[in-house]
This record gives structure tokens, C-alpha cells and sequence, in this order.
């Protein structure tokens, strides 16, 4: 961390104290038979623009309020219950308004893969962290790409849950839009993180309000059988690089290859 960090500019807050305190309670635990969950001890990261207790959330601007938080955010205080380990909070441009991950606070954050290109946004700390493997779990958000774009650039697995599956507080001014997800480096670990984001929290009354079903089962079933919809350009008529749509279009062949049945979608968005 030490060595990577000031060079990737992952996460921007990173509170060894509490983390190695952490650490040591969930040893105890384990020492005496009795861990919190299954995924005790596990280290996770917050992206900044969700609540950390005691921890400032700065939105990766420097016009925001630098009062440490007094509570944590569901998201959070889920991995706390769950026995995780907080590492910090990650990096994400002001407000998370756009696709990249640069703010006038943090300051640049590069793509671990190769320091010149981006990370993507708006979770972009999340997903180089992820990539660096610097902790198993880290909280990403999501209204117009901002767990997906990070994920796919960094290399690493990324998911807008279903609006509701992982409770939110307060409420993001995206609405609706904005989901919390998972962010990690196996599609394994985004399930075991999922079970424990997704525990009802009474401060979101339009989230789900039962526990959620484990979303490990069936992981490895396979996609035989499944209709997967494919969209080279969402109905517009916008120009794309060849070698991106190639790519992109191999990459959806994947899926007949498996099994599934891959029909070309053109959804009706509008203008």
C-alpha cells in the first residue's frame, strides 16, 4: 500500500490505526470460534461520497464540508457488523459528475495497468484499489456507469445491483439512478459482498426490508440457456472506434459459445 498508493492515488484517506485494531478483533474472533460471518476479517474500502464514521466525506471536492461523519452509511456499517476490516475511502471526481477519476481535492488517480491512461469513473479509487488488491470489497456507486466503467477499465468485476438491493443513506441526489454496488476481483467475492450489503437498513424505506437471498448459489451453473441482449450502439447512430466494436461484439459471442442464446436489442430510449 505504501509502495503503490502514492503512485496510483487509490484511496485518498487511509486510517491504519482503526484497520489494524480491526484486524486484531476479528483475529480474537477467530482464535475463539467465533467470527462475525463467514467473510470476518476481509479488508474493504468506501468510496468517498458514502458516510464513514469519523471519517470527513468529501465528495473529492474542496468545497465540501471537512467535518468528520458521526455515523456510518448502511453500506459500511453492514461490512462493520460483518466483521470487515476498513482500509480507508477512495478517490472519485468532484461529485462523481463524470467518467473520469480527477478531482481539484485528490488530484489525478492512474490506472494501475499502465499510469498515462485513466481509471474511469466516477469509482475510480475503488477500482484501482481493486485492481492493486488492496482489500477484497470495495463500495462503488452507480448512476450512469460509475461502478461499470471503472470495473471494465481496470480489469476488475463491478455491479449495479437492482435499485433498492443495497440500502442507501441519505438518499443520493441522482435518485433513483444511483445503486451502491460491489466492486472486486472475482465475480465470487462480488457475491459474498452482496450477501452483506444488501441486509435491510430501516433509513432507506424504499430498499428491500428481508434479508437477502446468498447470491453465491449457482454461480457456477453456467449461462446455458439464458437470453442475453445485445446493443452494439443503444439505437443511436454514433460513430465507434473498429477495434472497440469488434472487441465488444467477440465478447458478447462469448456467451452463444456458452451457451446462451445473444440477440442483437435496440432499446427505445428516445432522444
Amino acid at each position: 500500500l505504501d509502495a503503490e498508493n502514492p503512485r496510483i492515488n487509490a484511496l485518498h484517506v487511509i486510517d491504519r490505526d482503526g484497520a489494524r485494531g480491526a484486524a486484531q478483533a476479528s483475529e480474537a474472533r477467530w482464535r475463539a470460534g467465533a467470527p462475525a460471518s463467514p467473510v470476518d476479517g476481509l479488508i474493504a474500502t468506501i468510496k468517498d461520497n458514502v458516510m464513514l464514521a469519523g471519517v470527513p466525506m468529501r465528495r473529492g471536492s474542496a468545497t465540501s464540508d471537512a467535518t468528520p461523519a458521526t455515523e456510518d452509511a448502511p453500506a459500511p456499517a453492514r461490512l462493520k457488523e460483518a466483521g470487515c476490516v476498513i482500509l480507508g475511502k477512495t478517490t472519485l471526481p468532484e461529485y462523481g459528475w463524470k467518467g473520469l477519476c480527477d478531482s481539484p481535492l485528490t488530484g489525478i488517480t492512474r490506472n494501475p495497468w499502465k499510469l498515462d491512461r485513466t481509471t474511469g469513473g466516477s469509482s475510480g479509487g475503488a477500482a484501482a484499489a481493486a485492481a492493486l488488491g488492496v482489500g477484497h470489497f470495495h463500495v462503488g456507486t452507480d448512476g450512469a456507469g460509475s461502478i461499470r466503467i471503472p470495473s471494465a477499465f481496470c480489469g476488475v468485476f463491478g455491479l449495479k445491483p437492482s435499485f433498492g438491493r443495497v440500502p442507501a443513506a441519505p438518499a443520493s441526489p441522482f435518485g433513483v439512478l444511483a445503486h451502491l454496488g460491489p466492486m472486486t476481483r472475482s465475480v465470487a467475492d462480488a457475491a459474498a459482498m452482496l450477501n452483506v450489503l444488501a441486509r435491510p437498513d430501516p433509513r432507506d424505506n424504499l430498499a428491500w426490508n428481508t434479508d437477502p437471498p446468498d447470491f453465491r448459489i449457482g454461480l457456477d451453473d453456467g449461462v446455458a440457456g439464458l437470453r442475453v441482449a445485445f446493443s452494439p450502439r443503444l439505437g443511436f447512430s454514433v460513430p465507434v472506434d473498429p477495434d472497440v466494436e469488434a472487441a465488444t461484439r467477440a465478447a458478447a459471442e462469448v456467451f452463444a459459445g456458452l451457451g446462451a442464446q445473444v440477440e442483437e436489442a435496440t432499446p427505445e430510449l428516445g432522444d
